[in-house]
This record gives C-alpha cells, sequence and structure tokens, in this order.
C-alpha cells in the first residue's frame, strides 16, 4: 500500500462509488419498515440528519478501514456490505459518506476506488502512483503468485485475448507448473487461478456453451484491466523472449497500442 502522499482530485477519472447511486438500490438492502415503525424511522432519520461533520468523518474513517482490509485479501467491495457492515444506521449518508471516502484515498493513499461491476456495485482500490517501472499492478506481498499471475494474462493476450482451460494448464505444464499437482509456491495451482485469481477478479473464468466434454474459457477480469494494460504485458514477453523487440509480435504490438492511446484520451 503506497504511503500518504497529496495530489489533486481527478473528477475525470474512473467511476466512483457515488456514481449510479439512487436511494430506491439503498433501500433494496433492506427490509421495509412497517406502518407501526415509522415514527421510530422518521425520528431516526431526523437524528441523522443532524449528524455533525465530525460525526460523518468517523463513519468515513471506518469505511476507509474496512476497504483496506478487504483490499489485502484483494476481495471486491460492494456497496450492500460497506452498508450491511459500516454504516448500518448510516445509510441514508451513503452517498455523501463514499464520496469523503474517495477523496480520501485519492489525497491521502494515492489511490482511485473504481468500480469493476456496475450491477452488483463492487469496487476496488487502484493505484494511481507511477512505479519504478511503470506499472500499476497491484503486486502486494505475493511476488510469486503476482508472478504466475502476470504469466497467464499474457498466455491469454497473445492467443487472442481468449484461451480454452486445456491449453492453458497445457502451456502451464511447460513451465514446470503442473495444476494436478501441488506447487511449493502457488500451492494448489488450480484452486489458485480458477477460485482465488477469479475472485478477485484478476481473471474471467466462464464455461463455453454448447461443448461436450464441458469447455472452460479464460479472459482478463476487470481487476487486471485497470491494474495494468497490455502493452506491459506485451513488454513483459518480450523480456522472457531474450530481451526481443515487442514489434516482433505485430498484431498484438498494434492492438496494445491502440489501447494505450485510447485509454490516454480518457
Amino acid at each position: 500500500m503506497p504511503r500518504g502522499r497529496q495530489s489533486g482530485v481527478n473528477s475525470t477519472s474512473q467511476r466512483g462509488p457515488q456514481a449510479g447511486t439512487s436511494q430506491n438500490d439503498e433501500d433494496s438492502d433492506v427490509d421495509d419498515v412497517g406502518p407501526s415503525q415509522s415514527p421510530t424511522r422518521s425520528q431516526a432519520q431526523h437524528n441523522l440528519d443532524k449528524l455533525t461533520p465530525a460525526a460523518v468523518d468517523r463513519k468515513m474513517s471506518e469505511v476507509v478501514q474496512y476497504i483496506l482490509i478487504m483490499e489485502q485479501r484483494k476481495i471486491p467491495v460492494k456497496r450492500k456490505d460497506i452498508i450491511k457492515h459500516v454504516l448500518k444506521e448510516y445509510r441514508s449518508r451513503y452517498t455523501e459518506i463514499m464520496k469523503r471516502t474517495v477523496r480520501t484515498f485519492h489525497q491521502v493513499f494515492g489511490l482511485d476506488l473504481v468500480e469493476i461491476d456496475t450491477k452488483n456495485h463492487a469496487y476496488i482500490l487502484v493505484n494511481k502512483l507511477e512505479r519504478v517501472e511503470g506499472d500499476n499492478m497491484n503486486w502486494g506481498d505475493a511476488t510469486p503468485k503476482m508472478g504466475l499471475l502476470m504469466v497467464i494474462l499474457s498466455i491469454i493476450f497473445m492467443k487472442g485475448n481468449v484461451v480454452k482451460d486445456s491449453l492453458l494448464w497445457h502451456t502451464l505444464k511447460k513451465l514446470r507448473v503442473d495444476p494436478s499437482e501441488r506447487h511449493n509456491d502457488f500451492g494448489d495451482v488450480k484452486k489458485l487461478i480458477t477460485e482465488e485469481f477469479v475472485k478477485q477478479k484478476y481473471l474471467d473464468y466462464s464455461r463455453v456453451l454448447h461443448t461436450d466434454p464441458v469447455e472452460y474459457e479464460f479472459r482478463w477480469g476487470p481487476r487486471a484491466l485497470k491494474e495494468t494494460s497490455k502493452l506491459r504485458v506485451l513488454e513483459f514477453v518480450a523480456k522472457m523472449h531474450n530481451n526481443q523487440d515487442p514489434k516482433t509480435w505485430a498484431t498484438q504490438y498494434k492492438e496494445a497500442h491502440q489501447e494505450a492511446a485510447a485509454s490516454s484520451k480518457n
């Protein structure tokens, strides 16, 4: 996690949690209150409306801590879980508190809170500070696992952005990482790839329709799309091939630069 650093708020950056929020959506997370409870609910709402900025800031700090804890586990944070586990009776102040949360992450931690699932309103933290090698991949302390992930992302990209699971397993075996055997660094390789990386949103793992026997395929997940780029991955592949020129792979090189150009315009 990067140390504190002051920076301006990028209002045109990735969509934050305040976007797409509606009172109706928030209300759907809580059971309806019957007529006999209306006066109590009304009084509670009146008390919340009178909360001081200091009280709201305290609750914002709790949200920040909750998100940081979830980020250590690389689990996307859902709005309904923030409301259920942190905000609770402060749920009506969700939008206000989350705006302060976004600002705190950006200004204090150099991180952006980015929505990667608009249906379930799930968010991840993305490092916007330049790293030494220019990569935003959130490596954390799990370097061996992140190294394996980079290899998998490379295989997917070089194979046209989608790869059958059978081909991925075969390729990893050639690299002496056998999904059917327990690895000293990765443990249960297949579980790591199909469950942990998928849950963390680094990979998308889906069944191929109308296949018998059943087949599955991998794509980049939304977190990978936010934290690294095809250009970085292509440079990684070039280094793995004795520092060849990335232009050697003409199709991928063109696609990577088109993505980079489109990203710079946003």
